[in-house]
């Protein structure tokens, strides 16, 4: 299951990991595979990109939104004892298949275990020079609007509401006002699979979602912006339906059953009148454009400072990083490399995670 791929970003090395699962050992032993490849001594990050599955206990199973024969507790107890250490910093947003109980305690993030940090609900995180925010859960149109409402202990409507994206956890995010180096979600970008909508990204160098079982990588180039120009930008002819043939089975794929909180395509009805309705619809999402923040403008290409890296407030400080279990189970590793500009030099380690000083989304 486990499948890697690393990045080297403004001196700092990361490994980046899709669903969880619940198989750290794996994971971990993956990434030690693509070190060796590389001849790295090890990664300064590994990011987890949902359903990391941060299962403590039988208690957990129960509030966790997955069929009953996959419930089991997987890896992560031994890490949240102490039995076993996380040999790299590791960081993770939630996904739609998650411990809720034990992640509804860490609405802001948290350490879930030693040198294992759950992002929460929306954050911005710094590691030496790199800016990383991450926003949690997928999106259901039903309760983007309301409150995080969920109290333990969980029914069955709380276990599936909860990974849910909230509107208010959106707004967090829309009001950084200075650029990110890396984004996670774990629902992938709307319309990434036709490279983006790119006035409504953040537009950081990568950005790694999970949740859809598969590897896709896809390259988004924006055009420069002229002197002045707002952040909109001219309407794009909608495309012609195309019917796409049936896809081949994917024998990665974990089926998770059937959940009713995903509802069936309904066909789109051809528009009666479609010049005037492609009119309207330009003008409202010109209108909402607008409103968008700077940061959603193009990345001005300076190197980014490495501030001063300050403790997590009310954080326990990770131990020291021991090396990586020998008895992890083997698994398939396939891995991809990047690198991106260099910053002007290597930052100083052991590198410290710590809130992004700059802004403040609580």
């Amino acid at each position: 299951m486990a499948s890697s791929g690393t990045v080297e970003s403004g001196g700092v090395r990361i490994a980046v990991e899709g669903c969880g699962h619940g198989t750290l050992n794996a994971i971990y032993a993956a990434v030690d595979r693509s070190c060796k490849e590389r001849n790295w001594d090890g990664v300064d990050l590994l990011i987890i990109g949902g359903d990391f599955q941060a299962v403590r206990n039988a208690a957990d199973l129960n509030a966790m939104s997955v069929p009953p024969k996959y419930r089991q507790l997987g890896d992560f107890p031994d890490y949240y004892s102490g039995k076993r250490n996380a040999p790299y910093l590791t960081i993770f947003v939630a996904g739609n298949h998650e411990a809720a109980s034990h992640l509804w305690e860490l609405y802001y993030g948290g350490w879930v275990a030693p040198n294992i940090y759950y992002m929460g609900a929306a954050n911005v995180l710094r590691l030496g020079p790199i800016r990383i925010a991450g926003m949690s859960g997928i999106w259901k149109g039903f309760d983007y609007k309301k409150p995080h409402h969920e109290r333990l202990p969980f029914n069955s409507d709380d276990v599936k509401s909860f990974y849910h994206v909230r509107e208010i956890d959106v707004r967090k995010l829309l009001q950084l006002r200075t650029q990110v180096d890396i984004g996670i979600s774990h629902d992938w970008p709307r319309a990434i699979e036709k490279h983006g909508n790119q006035k409504r990204l953040l537009r950081p160098q990568y950005w790694f979602s999970a949740h859809l079982h598969c590897k896709f990588a896809a390259i988004k180039k924006f055009e420069p912006l002229s002197q002045g120009e707002s952040t909109g930008e001219a309407a794009q002819p909608a495309p012609e339906p195309v019917l796409e043939a049936a896809p081949a089975a994917n024998p990665d794929e974990i089926d998770l059953g059937f959940e009713d909180d995903y509802e069936a395509p309904v066909p789109a009805a051809t528009p009666t009148q479609p010049a005037e309705h492609t009119t309207q619809e330009t003008t409202t999402t010109e209108t909402l454009r607008s409103q968008l923040p700077a940061s959603f403008a193009r990345p001005i290409s300076t190197p980014a400072p490495s501030p001063a890296n300050p403790s997590l407030p009310e954080s326990p400080t990770p131990p020291p990083a021991s090396s990586p279990s020998t008895s992890a189970s083997p698994a398939a590793n396939s891995s991809n490399s990047w690198k991106s500009p260099p910053f002007p030099k290597t930052p100083p380690r052991p590198l410290t995670l710590s809130y992004d000083p700059d802004e403040d989304l609580s």
